[in-house]
Formats: C-alpha cells, structure tokens, sequence
C-alpha cells in the first residue's frame, strides 16, 4: 500500500516492461520506502541521515537502480533516480540508441514490441520471443509470431552514414510505425 509520503515518481522502460518506480520520504519520521508498480521493494525506518541512497533492481534482468536523496535548502530536498550506473534522463538516451520500440493494437489488445538492436532480442509484453533470423537481399529479417499472427522486423541500410540501419515492423506484412 502506497504512503501518502510519496515524493518521486519515474517511469523506466526495459525490454521486459515499462516499470513505475516511487519513492516516499519521511522527512519528520526517517522512513524512506521504494515501490516497483506499486510493490514495496525497500523499507528502511527510523533512518537519523535524511539524505543519501537507496538501492534496488528493477525488471527480471535485476537492473541496478538507485533513488538519490539531497538537501537544498533547509528542509527541502531533491530527487533523483539512477539506473545502471547512469541518471535517468542518460539512460533514457543511451536506450534509445540500441533498442526500438513499437505499440500494436492486435486484436483489440496492446502489445508492446522492444528490438534489443546488440542482440536482436525480441521481447513482447514482457516475454522474451522465439524468433527465427536470417539474411535477405537487402538486410535481415527476423521472424515471430503475436498470438495468431506473423511479425518480421526487417533491418536494412539507412542508405546514408548518419541513419546507419533501419528497423521496421512488419504485422502480417503491413508495416508498423516506432514510438
């Protein structure tokens, strides 16, 4: 159950979901508590230092995160959050250079489609896919299936240095478009 001393809320997305992470300071009683959706991960009480750290893992690959506790001024303080190793606003930009995402309405649901560009990796909701690569004339595709039906991701030349390769998703041959 969330506290009413909630003083941070971020949003951070993995390949295997978009997670809410909060963080409720007790600057009165020393309580610093952290919840993950909505889950208490850490609990701390009665802490005498009211700035500082508190770290956690976020996701099923255990990412390393860390909400930053500083005074400003007074009694006022300042939060951050760190996740592996690197502020949020950082991590943000460096993920979204090795991984592309797409939202699909499939069948009135939404999935929510992540390419880990390193590995190829192809997550679906949270869940790892099974996926078939190969190499076609004009790049690679690789191939997985949302419920009943056939998704590729294409990968082929951008044409120009600067756009490097191209990711597109195909739902049952009609292309998709990234967030």
């Amino acid at each position: 159950m969330l506290s009413g001393d909630v003083v941070g809320m971020w949003g951070v997305a993995l390949s295997d979901g978009v997670y809410r992470i909060e963080f409720a300071h007790g600057t009165t009683t020393g309580k610093r508590v952290v919840y993950v959706n909505g889950q208490e991960v850490v609990r701390r009480d009665w802490m005498f230092k009211l700035v500082g750290r508190e770290a956690f893992t976020v996701g099923r690959a255990h990412t390393r995160a860390c909400v930053n506790i500083e005074a400003v001024t007074g009694f006022s303080y300042e939060y951050s959050l760190e996740i592996g190793g690197k502020s949020l606003e950082k991590f943000r930009h460096d993920r979204a250079k090795v991984t592309t995402t797409w939202i699909l309405k499939v069948d009135g649901e939404d999935f929510r489609v992540v390419l880990e560009k390193d590995t190829m990796d192809v997550w679906c909701n949270g869940q790892k896919m099974d996926t078939m690569g190969e190499f076609v004339d004009d790049g690679t595709e690789t191939r997985f299936s949302v419920g009943d039906h056939e998704c590729c991701i294409k990968a082929t030349s951008g044409g120009r240095k600067k756009s490097g390769i191209v990711h597109y998703l195909l739902l049952d041959g009609e292309t998709m478009p990234a967030l």
